[in-house]
């Protein structure tokens, strides 16, 4: 069954989303991190996506409190992400309590060092983060979805799925934040593709009418933020259909 992974994104303290990765269109919520995370883990969600915008234009992470809180104070798993950039940073999330680790731009600007963490962290550990915002190209975003590279998805991932990754978290970045449904067709090209690899969808998500489209369709996971923040997705339907699947 599909893994359902709510995001935390964090800016300055702040819970944010923004529409197709742009700074401007930024909103923040009302939301303390760590009430909103104890929710979620009320309503049966076992794993939280939390993403240090901060760290991810900085190159490295930053607020490293609000993963140490969440850790300590839920039974939730963390998967941690944003401008890990180093095995410095690696160990320092694993000490304030990341359960897995997603990196993105340091996989395309040291896809060496990326290939080296699966190994050493275990393909259980790491997912690769690769975000694109147009699905024809397929050209991949980094540095907090500002910058783009010459390099396209499907070489990437061919990349690192021959050194042994198993798990990767894509995002169609033009859905992201808009809440006009996750890119279908592109996840099934990913999966056809890559059919032994366990794949993470994010952007999109307007209801579960999504969520359980993506769980026939064989998606490993599916983010979801927006939707929940803006008052359409319903917790309790997500713990409904979490029970019943289970």
């Amino acid at each position: 069954m599909i893994q359902v992974i709510p995001s935390i994104a964090i800016r300055r303290g702040k819970v944010v989303k923004m529409r197709k990765g742009d700074p401007a269109s930024e909103k923040a919520y009302d939301e303390n991190p760590l009430d909103l995370a104890k929710r979620f883990q009320d309503h049966g969600i076992e794993v939280i996506h939390l993403v240090d915008l901060d760290g991810a234009e900085r190159g490295s992470p930053t607020n490293w409190h609000v993963l140490e809180a969440i850790s300590g104070y839920t039974d939730l798993k963390v998967d941690f992400t944003g401008g890990i950039s180093s095995d410095g940073d690696i160990s320092k999330a694993y000490e304030y309590g990341a359960d897995y680790i997603t990196a993105a731009s340091v996989a395309v600007t040291d896809p060496e060092l990326f290939a080296s963490w699966i190994i050493s962290y275990g393909r259980e550990k790491m997912t690769l983060g690769a975000d694109v915002v147009d699905r024809k190209t397929k050209e991949l975003l980094y540095r907090g979805w500002r910058t783009k590279s010459k390099v396209t998805l499907f070489d990437h991932l061919e990349y690192f799925f021959s050194r042994g990754l198993k798990y990767v978290k894509s995002t169609d970045v033009s859905r992201d934040g808009v809440m006009e449904g996750p890119a279908f067709d592109f996840y099934q090209e990913i999966i056809e593709a890559f059919p032994e690899m366990c794949v993470l969808a994010s952007g999109g998500v307007r209801g579960m009418d999504d969520i359980k489209r993506l769980n026939d369709m064989g998606v490993f996971a599916v983010i979801f933020g927006k939707a929940y923040y803006e008052g359409i997705l319903d917790l309790k339907d997500v713990e409904s259909f979490l029970v019943n699947k289970g």
